[in-house]
């Protein structure tokens, strides 16, 4: 399992997702460092939620009989309702700000592929 990897690859999607759906609403060009700024909380974010709560279910279940594809298959829907119901009621909450709703919905997009990039087997060369 390559975690540094996924949380790279989770942090550049939930940032393009999250300033697509910011700048959706308007371009200014006063945004542009904060582009650059928000990188840092992104990644710390991704980071803390992938190694929090995905990490620990591959760690503690993956074994000779149990492989990723089927913890994926046991615990992704589980966790993907969840998640999408928490991003919702979130979403409602917060009266539906653009920024939540960036924040949100970059967030759920982002755990799902990273199940999906974990529940991924390496093939082995010879």
């Amino acid at each position: 399992m390559n975690i540094l990897g996924n949380i790279g690859k989770s942090s550049l999607l939930a940032a393009t997702i999250f300033w697509i759906i910011i700048l959706s609403d308007g371009f200014n060009w006063n945004m542009v460092p904060f582009i650059f700024l928000s990188l840092i909380p992104i990644y710390v974010c991704c980071a803390l939620t992938i190694l929090i709560t995905i990490c620990p279910i591959f760690w503690f279940l993956e074994n000779d009989n149990y492989n990723k594809q089927r913890i994926f298959k046991t615990f992704f829907p589980v966790y993907a309702i969840l998640a999408f119901g928490f991003s919702v009621y979130s979403i409602y909450r917060f009266s539906l700000d653009i920024i939540i709703l960036s924040f949100f919905v970059s967030a759920y997009i982002t755990i799902a592929h990273s199940w999906v990039w974990f529940a991924k087997e390496k093939i082995k060369t010879k």
